[in-house]
């Protein structure tokens, strides 16, 4: 990896290809979710009202290969479950997505689809340097902080830490609430960033549940259940615990079904579902689950129709807690102003 950077680095045989509009990777140094799908979405929304920005991944574990332009006939198979679920919440403010492997060809072919593009937003694509990005942003669990991790296969770093001096703007993820700003400042003393790297620290905001068929009420009353109650939890994320802490504090009995992140569920996983459903003890019982793994649920056609007035799915949104500095937003727009003016 580090000959690798250092052949990009000084454009030895590696190159990078510049494009003449606004270019904002996401990524983070370490495998797993680090939240970066939310983040992108914060990046987004705060954006798609100024720009017109196209949304380009990888589309990881879809069933199909090459470029692929998000459409009203897209499925989580077709473009992956992130790039859905980025499609299903902008496509109505005019957001572009698609998927490609090869990010340089991605990016020719969404701005061929559509010449008005003025910014482009490339989710999980840090160590993908073949494209000269305008902004960096990396991403990092405030639990798995790549200070304390090693890399592969000893740990969970797809590069070193050093890798960092290609960040514009770092931000230490799903950080609880109550973090404390001598947690903040610890973090910043182990990171070690240069004055030109801005530092941010966020959570999550977990918003009303949301039903995933209309046969299931609009309200499933989460704050009147209680200890008689029990909810089943149907992950397929990287790391659920934090999801699993929200649901715990309703203080119902709790249930959890978890599978490997991006899973494809089948008619047998469908089946364990109602199996464990049926089996539970409540008064009332609930079926909740993770925006990520809703949009492979309700695509799902082996569904059990039993369990549909039962299912929901909480919204999660970007909580930007302590900074130093300037509104994360303002930073971006910032460096987006300054790189237009350089160039």
């Amino acid at each position: 990896m580090s000959v690798r950077n250092a052949m990009f680095n000084h454009g030895i045989v590696l190159k990078q290809k510049e494009f003449d509009i606004p270019i904002i990777v996401v990524g983070n140094l370490s495998m797993g979710g680090s939240g970066k799908t939310p983040h992108t979405e914060y990046i987004v929304e705060s954006l798609c009202s100024k720009y017109n920005i196209g949304v380009l991944s990888r589309g990881y574990k879809r069933k199909t290969k090459g470029f692929v332009l998000a459409t009203e006939h897209s499925t989580p198979d077709t473009i992956g479950d992130e790039p859905y679920q980025i499609y299903r919440k902008f496509r109505e403010r005019g957001v572009t997505v698609a998927v490609c492997e090869n990010r340089v060809k991605g990016i020719e072919a969404m701005r061929e689809a559509n010449p008005s593009l003025n910014l482009l937003v490339l989710d999980d694509a840090f160590q993908h340097r073949y494209v000269k990005p305008t902004i960096s942003v990396v991403l990092m669990e405030r639990n798995r902080p790549a200070f304390l991790d090693h890399l592969l296969p000893f740990g969970r770093l797809r590069e070193p830490m050093s890798a960092l001096n290609r960040a514009d703007i770092v931000v230490v993820t799903k950080c609880p609430k109550e973090m404390k700003p001598m947690d903040c400042r610890i973090f910043k003393e182990r990171l070690e960033l240069f004055k030109y790297q801005q530092l941010y620290f966020t959570g999550y905001n977990y918003e009303k549940p949301v039903p995933l068929f209309e046969s299931a009420p609009s309200d499933p009353g989460l704050e009147t259940l209680g200890p008689e109650d029990t909810i089943l939890t149907v992950t397929g994320v990287a790391n659920p615990k934090p999801f699993a802490r929200y649901v715990r504090s309703f203080g119902a009995k709790f249930k959890i079904k978890r599978f490997s992140d991006h899973h494809h569920f089948t008619h047998s996983d469908m089946d364990s579902i109602l199996e464990k459903f049926n089996s539970m003890p409540g008064r009332r019982k609930l079926l909740l689950t993770t925006e990520k793994d809703a949009v492979r649920l309700m695509n799902n056609p082996y569904f059990p129709h039993q369990l549909r007035k039962y299912a929901y799915y909480i919204p999660i949104k970007v909580d930007l807690m302590h900074s130093e500095g300037p509104d994360l937003k303002e930073t971006i727009e910032r460096m987006i102003r300054t790189s237009r003016a350089l160039s």
